[in-house]
C-alpha cells in the first residue's frame, strides 16, 4: 500500500532487528506489556536486544475527536511528534526525561495518521505521587522535603522559562530515580509529554493552568503554607515579597483553579489555602 507521506527517524541498530521487514509496520505491530490502551493510542513495554523500551503507537484519532478538540478551542494531538519534539526541547533546557530512540509518522489524512515513538525504559523510578502518598500521616525529614521542593520548583521554572507548558503537570508525571534516591541524590524526570506545548515564550494562561495542576495534585501530600511559599520563592527566583505583591492576581487564579479541581475530584474543598 502506498502512503502519501512517511517519515521515520531511527538508529541503524534498530533497523537490524527488522531485516526484510518494513520497520514502520514492524514497530506499529509490536506487542508487549500494555501500560495504556485508549481509543487511537496504546503504550506498551517491549524487550529488544536485551533492553526494555516503551513504544507509544498512535493509530489515528478520527474526525470526531479532532472536531471535539477544535470546538473546545484546543488543538488536537494527532501524532507522536509532539512528544518527540518535547523530549528534544527538554534536553536543550536541561530537564531529564525518558530518552527518545525512534519516531515515525505516515499518512496525510489528519484523522487517520499513524505514528509511533520509542523511548528508553528509565528503570526503577517512583512518581512524586507515590513517594508523597503517606506524607500526611508519616511526614518525611524536613531537610529532605525542603530539598525536594526546591528541585521541583527548579524543574517547573526551567520548563516554563524555556517556553514549554506540560498541560498535564501533575506530581504523578514527575518521577525520581530510586537507585539515586537511596544514595541521597535527587534526580527528577518529567514524563508523559504527549500534550506538551512549545513556544518562544509561554502564555500566562498556560503557566497558570500548569501551576494549578501541580498545586492541586500536591494537596494530599501533607504540605503546609510554608512549603508552598518556599516553592514559590524558588520557582520565581526573586524575593517572595515581590512575588506576593506583584503577582497576587495570578497566584489567586492558580489557587482558585486548583480548588475547583480538588472539589471536582474529592467532592469537598481542600484544607490548605495559601491565599
Amino acid at each position: 500500500m502506498m502512503w502519501a507521506r512517511q517519515h521515520m527517524e531511527a538508529p541503524h541498530w534498530l533497523h537490524q532487528f527488522f531485516v526484510d521487514q518494513d520497520p514502520f509496520d514492524s514497530i506499529m505491530q509490536l506487542h508487549g506489556e500494555v501500560f495504556r490502551d485508549v481509543p487511537g493510542r496504546k503504550t506498551i513495554r517491549v524487550r529488544i536486544g536485551g533492553k526494555f523500551y516503551f513504544v507509544k503507537q498512535h493509530f489515528g484519532v478520527g474526525w470526531r475527536e479532532i472536531f471535539k478538540n477544535l470546538l473546545s478551542a484546543k488543538w488536537p494531538v494527532l501524532t507522536a511528534e509532539t512528544e518527540w519534539q518535547a523530549i528534544r526541547k527538554l534536553g536543550e533546557i536541561g530537564i531529564p526525561t525518558t530518552p527518545a530512540v525512534a519516531y515515525g509518522v505516515r499518512g496525510l489524512n489528519p484523522a487517520t495518521l499513524q505514528s509511533f515513538l520509542m523511548t528508553e525504559d528509565l528503570g526503577d523510578i517512583v512518581s512524586l505521587e507515590t513517594l508523597c502518598a503517606d506524607w500526611k500521616s508519616n511526614p518525611p525529614e524536613p531537610a529532605f522535603k525542603r530539598k525536594l521542593l526546591i528541585e521541583v520548583a527548579e524543574l517547573a521554572r526551567k520548563l516554563h522559562d524555556g517556553g514549554m507548558n506540560h498541560r498535564d503537570f501533575y506530581i504523578c508525571h514527575i518521577c525520581l530515580d530510586n537507585q539515586k534516591l537511596a544514595s541521597g541524590e535527587l534526580c527528577l524526570y518529567l514524563i508523559d509529554l504527549h500534550r506538551v506545548g512549545i513556544r518562544p515564550q509561554i502564555r500566562p494562561v498556560d503557566r497558570m493552568k500548569d501551576m494549578a495542576a501541580l498545586y492541586f495534585s500536591a494537596m494530599e501530600a501533607g504540605l503546609g503554607k510554608r512549603d508552598y511559599l518556599r516553592f514559590l520563592k524558588h520557582y520565581r527566583r526573586q524575593p517572595l515579597k515581590e512575588t506576593l505583591l506583584d503577582e497576587a492576581g495570578f497566584w489567586q487564579q492558580v489557587a482558585s483553579r486548583a480548588d475547583k479541581l480538588y472539589l471536582k475530584f474529592h467532592g469537598k474543598m481542600p484544607e490548605t489555602n495559601i491565599w
